[in-house]
């Protein structure tokens, strides 16, 4: 559902510059994407402008990247998109709105990762970098982050309805993979930060290996299963070994089962937005569905799902 009552234009974009940051109302102004909850605009070479368009969300997503990322930017690996300025609501525009740093790179839902063991260690470095202990205040995931069997009623619906449809092999394996996760101990360790929305469109990609990670409207606490997911499906086939011998700390047998149904649920997902895009429905996304197939096949097709 859209809320912003107006198109967001270029025009619009260097009037709100005008009177909020003059400095920076001249730069070029180029569209980059449509999110889910904002639109990203590209401010000249190295800045972005990101503008709530659709969920009423969108607002507090913002203000809890401008509030959190900059003090967690200097310790992670790669890039990503760190607020530089709050632009406030107005009568020109009646939501807020940041300036950010502009991470260069493609889509991983348009340019996958090819280089298997760089994209591993790039992602494992990122995530053991990410995943410490939070402090008291740290924003907690309304629907990530916490036990995985609250989501077993939403995840059976959605793989009937994607079976029903044809678009699962077997249903009833990933069925057993999600038992499996669900049945595994829950996570009893401190509350880490977490990405939360670890997904191909979420990562860039340069020749071939991650680039830098964008997207942190979901940051939140919790589980590192909820990440540990990422693996099979940003990475090619046969990385997911690398991946796991290089993170820190080690994850436990537990964790991995749990980052497994984590896994599955992240490719249903895409599996029914790519789905809806090669139907041309509301809110599909072509390039969402070949990752997520791929990602199911790796999962159910080994213990591992290496």
């Amino acid at each position: 559902m859209t809320v912003t009552a107006m198109d967001i234009t270029e025009d619009l974009i260097r009037d709100l510059l005008r009177e909020q940051h003059p400095d920076l109302a001249d730069r070029p102004v180029e569209l980059g994407a449509r999110g889910w909850d904002n639109q990203v605009w590209r401010l000249g070479d190295d800045l972005a402008v990101r503008l709530p368009w659709a969920t009423e969300n969108a607002d507090a997503l913002l203000r809890k990247e401008y509030a959190w990322l900059p003090g967690l930017a200097p310790h992670l690996p790669l890039p990503i998109p760190v607020p530089q300025r709050l632009g406030q609501p107005s009568e020109r525009f009646p939501r807020p709105w940041l300036v950010t740093t502009w991470v260069p790179g493609e889509p991983a839902d348009r340019a996958p990762a090819t280089r298997g063991a760089e994209a591993a260690v790039a992602l494992a470095d990122f995530l053991t970098a990410l995943h410490r202990p939070a402090p008291e205040g740290a924003p907690k995931g309304h629907d990530r982050g916490g036990p995985l069997a609250d989501h077993t009623e939403g995840f059976l619906r959605g793989l009937a309805s994607a079976a029903d449809m044809g678009l699962i092999p077997d249903p009833e394996a990933v069925r057993a993979v999600w038992e499996d996760a669900v049945a595994a101990p829950e996570w009893t360790g401190p509350a880490l930060w977490l990405h939360g929305d670890l997904h191909p469109a979420n990562i860039v990609t340069a020749n071939g290996t991650l680039a830098g990670v964008i997207d942190f409207g979901d940051l939140c606490v919790g589980d590192p299963a909820y990440d540990l997911a990422a693996t099979w499906i940003l990475l090619p086939d046969g990385a997911t070994d690398l991946f796991h011998a290089a993170y820190r700390p080690t994850p436990d047998a537990a964790t991995l089962r749990r980052a497994r149904g984590c896994a599955l649920m992240r490719a249903l997902g895409g599996i029914h937005i790519g789905h809806a895009g090669d139907h041309g429905r509301p809110g599909g996304k072509s390039t969402w569905g070949p990752p997520a197939h791929a990602s199911l096949r790796r999962l159910t097709a080994s213990p591992t799902g290496g």
